[in-house]
């Protein structure tokens, strides 16, 4: 073995402790970055081909009614690969044991299966042979302990039907089933069911007819192009504009988690490797301070720069290696546990976790070349000195009387304060990075953190202060007012309050976003148009209101007219003029005032839902009642939207901040410890002086760990206001038109952040102790020269 490597071995072992340190926080953003990535590859890789396997479609197109010959019309469409049709429909559902409504979807089989879209995927029994059977979606069963051979009922057509439950499945259509009006899934209030073709058209008497239509397109085709085809074909018979894939609810969602993925893995590992690189450049540049005369004999025997530069990158990529070797294996264990995460929410019939190399080499590659950047000016400096130069020892810094010895106050303080204070002064810049590498670890937890705070300001802003009723009553067709007040004659309904909505197209120049047309009345007492500032708005009497994240999607201003190409009924087109904007955290909502928009719509008093606040006595009693009523599309109650709101983020959130706090530990316990073992090298000779003229442990301690301590306390307030900044980046990053993240950062949550801080410096610190207790004065004070 050559000499120079069995002084790396010899050097990797002696630092053993601090290399440790390196690699744990190296390993940590190495874990975090081969987490996302292999999180994005297995959604990815387990979508693609469950959406390739069971037929997914690429087009959804929904009508009132039409006839079955025109599935081949629109098999001619330029474009179109393969058509199918069924029929869907919202029906409310009675399960035994469950007392408040439930809403189903209810979803026709084709008699063809082979030639079907959007496949279901049996996971136990058999598909419907009887008109009277059903295929439950398998989330919604087991919420309910539903099996085959169970009973439910539900309301099709206005009529009751008994239901027997033949088979569990699951279908690429539904991998995130979400509800009307809901924000989450909630197996246990919404659900699919499918049904045999026939018995579908008969329930509904659409027998030979659809109302829901599927495509597939030839590879290449434009989903746009045959969108305004398909729209153009359907019209006559009420459709209300087609969509593409990428805007069907449940691959939104999908596709955006990985979206949000994406900016996890490039925004959090960075601050690891930056700490990873500054840390290796601070162990690296003290070891060859100590070397200097080696690195002169080395080079007075001959070895030329090159290979002592390579001696000292061996050293860093050594530390390099550990910390990678960790990082894979954490980041292979933590995507596993990630993407098992996720199935809880995106139901998949199957899951593929088989991660190639891609993930584990870019993350490695990332972390080597962080390291690398830190250690590169050390070792340059290391290999330029000449070798008369390095055998000699260092000149020694140049000290002088400082501003603070001038001070009143410093001059009142103990000497081993004075000491400290001094020896912060005399390296400032040293002092800054080890309180910004500390910092980093807070600025991780109120980042990390932060998350629990904004989703409990968005819960309380959309539902506790903008929601006052109790439950919201939709139905499939607009009705008549007369509905609202049947509704309200119920026993147990204290108010009600109507709610018309309007599916439309909605233009501005070029800019184009579908999005419905919300008639509320002018002052709402229940469901109230609420500005994200903590402000209701009342309806102007013409006019519409907007949420400035739909502003911004279609470009326009106060002031700006709209054309609202209406999709159902006459369809007429409505130029509305935008009166106000207000800020959301939910949707893309337009707000227009109820009367108003049945002028424009030429209707009488319309509505499409009303919402309801109830006798809290009286509640089981309206849910019966409810449940008996005909033509109900879908029934949502704020408390179970609250609750499941809650618990599914929080259960979420909790694993994820659990996760930080264990890598922000890790960076506060690196920065620290590294920082202090050299200061300990550094120092020792000096601290065993003080020893020997009969300073004591305590004092010694005291001089070397207080230097930390107060490094560390200016690092809390720095960390506090890195952790605000990173915390504004990532809101950014994760905006989109479904949820705005607000930055809401409550004092508990800095104070909490620092005490952890706090905690994993105080183990570091502990440690070191130990050292400082155990020097030995004879050794230390032992010249080398």
């Amino acid at each position: 073995m050559r000499a120079l490597n069995r002084k790396l071995r010899r050097d990797l072992w002696r630092l053993r402790a601090q290399v440790i340190a390196i690699a744990l926080v190296m390993a940590s953003g190495v874990g975090l970055m081969c987490m996302s990535l292999t999180s994005i590859e297995a959604l990815s890789d387990t979508a693609e081909a469950y959406y390739d396997r069971y037929r997914f479609a690429q087009v959804f197109a929904r009508v009132e009614r039409a006839p079955e010959h025109l599935a081949e019309r629109i098999r001619l469409i330029p474009g179109v690969e393969s058509v199918s049709t069924r029929v869907v429909k919202n029906a409310v559902l009675d399960v035994r044991g469950f007392g408040e409504p439930v809403i189903g979807q209810l979803v026709s089989l084709p008699a063809d299966a082979a030639t079907a879209l959007n496949r279901v995927a049996l996971t136990r029994g058999r598909m419907p042979a009887a008109s009277n059977e059903c295929v439950l979606a398998e989330p919604f069963a087991e919420a309910h302990g539903l099996m085959p051979g169970a009973k439910l009922r539900a309301i099709m057509n206005s009529h009751w039907q008994e239901l027997t439950v033949v088979g569990l499945g699951l279908s690429p259509e539904y991998v995130y089933t979400i509800g009307p009006g809901a924000l989450m899934p909630d197996d246990r209030r919404y659900g699919v069911i499918w049904l045999g073709e026939k018995a579908m058209q008969a329930a509904w008497d659409l027998d030979g007819a659809f109302n829901d239509v599927s495509l597939t397109l030839l590879h290449g085709a434009s989903p746009d192009s045959v969108i305004t085809r398909l729209d153009q074909m359907l019209a006559r018979y009420g459709g209300v504009g087609a969509i593409a894939r990428k805007d069907q609810i449940s691959n939104w969602f999908l596709m955006n988690e990985i979206e949000q993925l994406k900016s996890l893995a490039s925004i959090l590992p960075t601050i690891f490797l930056a700490v990873a690189a500054f840390l290796t450049n601070m162990v690296l540049a003290r070891l060859i301070a100590v070397e200097r005369s080696e690195i002169g004999l080395l080079k007075a025997f001959g070895y030329p720069d090159r290979e002592i530069a390579w001696h000292y990158l061996k050293l860093v990529l050594g530390i390099g290696a550990v910390g990678i070797t960790l990082g894979c294996a954490l980041g292979w264990w933590l995507g596993l546990t990630n993407t098992r995460l996720y199935a809880e929410f995106y139901r998949f019939p199957f899951l593929l976790y088989a991660p190639g190399p891609a993930p584990f080499v870019i993350a490695s590659l990332a972390s080597l070349a962080a390291a690398l950047l830190g250690a590169l000016g050390t070792v340059r400096r290391a290999a330029a000195l000449p070798p008369a130069e390095a055998m000699r020892p260092p000149a020694p810094p140049l000290f002088r009387r400082t501003g603070l010895a001038r001070w009143r106050l410093f001059r009142a303080m103990d000497q081993p304060s004075r000491i400290l204070l001094r020896q912060i002064g005399r390296w400032p810049a040293r002092s800054f990075a080890t309180s910004l590498g500390i910092g980093m670890a807070v600025a991780v937890l109120v980042s990390s953190m932060m998350w629990m705070d904004a989703i409990n300001h968005i819960a309380d802003v959309y539902f506790l202060q903008a929601q006052g009723q109790d439950i919201t009553v939709g139905f499939a067709e607009p009705r008549s007012r007369q509905v609202e007040r049947e509704l309200a004659r119920i026993d147990g309904v204290v108010t009600t309050e109507p709610l018309r909505v309007v599916p439309a197209r909605l233009r501005f120049g070029a800019r184009e976003k579908r999005q419905a047309l919300q008639g509320v009345p002018a002052h709402q007492e229940l469901q109230r148009v609420f500005d994200a500032a903590g402000h209701a708005l009342d309806m102007p009497p013409g006019g519409l209101v907007i949420s400035t994240m739909l502003a911004e999607l279609l470009a326009v201003k106060v002031g700006d007219v709209i054309d609202a190409q209406v999709l159902e009924g006459r369809r007429p087109l409505l130029r509305i003029p935008v009166v106000a904007t207000f800020e959301t955290y939910i949707g893309s909502p337009a707000y227009i005032d109820i009367a108003a928009l049945n002028r424009l719509m030429q209707e009488q008093d319309s509505i499409t839902a009303v919402q309801l606040r109830l006798d809290a006595s009286r509640r089981l009693a309206v849910f019966r009642e409810l449940k008996e009523l005909p033509r109900i599309s879908f029934i949502t109650l704020k408390d179970a939207a609250v609750h499941t709101f809650h618990d599914t983020l929080a259960r979420t959130l909790l694993i994820y901040v659990s996760f930080f706090v264990v890598f922000a530990c890790t960076l506060a316990f690196g920065v620290t410890y590294n920082s202090a073992r050299i200061a300990l090298s550094e120092r020792g000779r000096e601290l065993a002086t003080l020893r020997v003229l009969g300073f004591t442990r305590a004092e010694i301690s005291y001089i070397l760990l207080g230097e930390v301590g107060l490094l560390t306390f200016v690092a809390l307030p720095l960390g506090c206001l890195m952790g605000y900044v990173i915390a504004n980046i990532m809101v950014t990053s994760f905006t989109t038109e479904l949820f705005r993240i607000p930055l809401a950062i409550q004092a508990s949550t800095y104070a909490v952040a620092m005490l952890i801080g706090l905690g994993a410096t105080l183990v570091s610190a502990l440690l070191v102790r130990r050292r400082v207790d155990r020097l030995d004065l004879i050794a230390v004070l032992k010249t080398r020269e």
